[in-house]
């Protein structure tokens, strides 16, 4: 028999024993679960980065993905699920984390409050609803639960909004916005392949990318090493996205260009 899967998402970091007690209540709940975890060094508080990589469980099992990164925790923001077009669900505070996930899931058919006490761990703590309310939730889920017993339903467009929109092209151009920066200083867009690819870019073409600091112009390839050590390069990256990186460098640190970063890209 297959095992049901769930995926945990925080900003917890390493040094944190709730890590540990979010499996713990998942594996009391449901111990066939098999219970993986995605990410727990989301900076404190980022929703834009929590979000982006979120969407990574694309490439993971269909399954329960849980994202805990929370700074309204206790507040009266509500707990949410969310059932995806593919067959996932996601399970997390309604702060707008949970949507760019849902968009690159196929769309979302279903979503409900959490509200069930009886589905939740007690006592619930005000701040730790990651352990209390959305692991718990998920292994209810992962063990059969019907969605409607969880809370009552919402309307989508109720909802918190996401912390980034698609980027679209319009005319040959994309205006963008730098979703994240990872630990090499690379930036990654909010502009999908298939968005990319409405540009009709040729490989090794010229992009120029403006912002406020100026503009870039560098080629369009499919990995770092087709542009000289030190040199800039634009790729598809490998979670559906666009990537502006240097070669053994550190793209934002030498232009000066961060997450939030607005930009233009068109073919030269």
């Amino acid at each position: 028999m297959k095992r049901p899967f769930i995926s945990i998402l925080t900003d917890f970091g390493v040094q944190t024993q709730g890590i540990g007690n979010m499996h713990g209540v998942a594996f009391s709940i449901n111990p066939e679960a098999k219970v993986i975890d995605l990410m727990h060094g989301i900076a404190d508080f980022d929703i834009v980065t929590g979000a982006r990589t979120l969407e990574t469980v694309y490439f993971l099992p269909v399954g329960c993905h849980v994202a805990v990164v929370d700074p309204g925790v206790g507040t009266p923001r509500r707990g949410i699920m969310i059932q995806t077009s593919r067959g996932d669900y996601l399970i997390g505070p309604d702060n707008g984390i949970l949507l760019p996930a849902a968009r690159v899931l196929g769309g979302c058919k279903k979503v409900v409050q959490i509200s069930n006490q009886k589905l939740m761990h007690q006592p619930v703590s005000p701040i730790f609803h990651g352990r209390d309310v959305f692991m718990p939730a998920a292994a209810h889920l992962s063990k059969g639960t019907p969605m409607e017993e969880f809370g009552p339903e919402l309307s989508f467009h109720d909802l918190a909004k996401a912390p980034y929109e698609e980027a679209e092209c319009r005319n040959g151009k994309i205006l963008a916005e730098v979703i994240h920066v990872n630990k090499f200083g690379s930036l990654h867009f909010n502009i999908r392949h298939e968005v990319w690819d409405q540009m009709g870019l040729q490989k090794h073409q010229q992009v120029l990318m403006g912002s406020d600091g100026g503009s870039i112009k560098f080629p369009f390839v499919e990995t770092f090493g087709e542009v000289p050590k030190g040199k800039p390069l634009i790729m598809k990256d490998d979670y559906l996205r666009i990537e502006a990186a240097i070669n053994m460098g550190n793209f934002s640190t030498n232009y000066g260009v961060g997450q939030g970063a607005k930009v233009t890209f068109t073919g030269v």
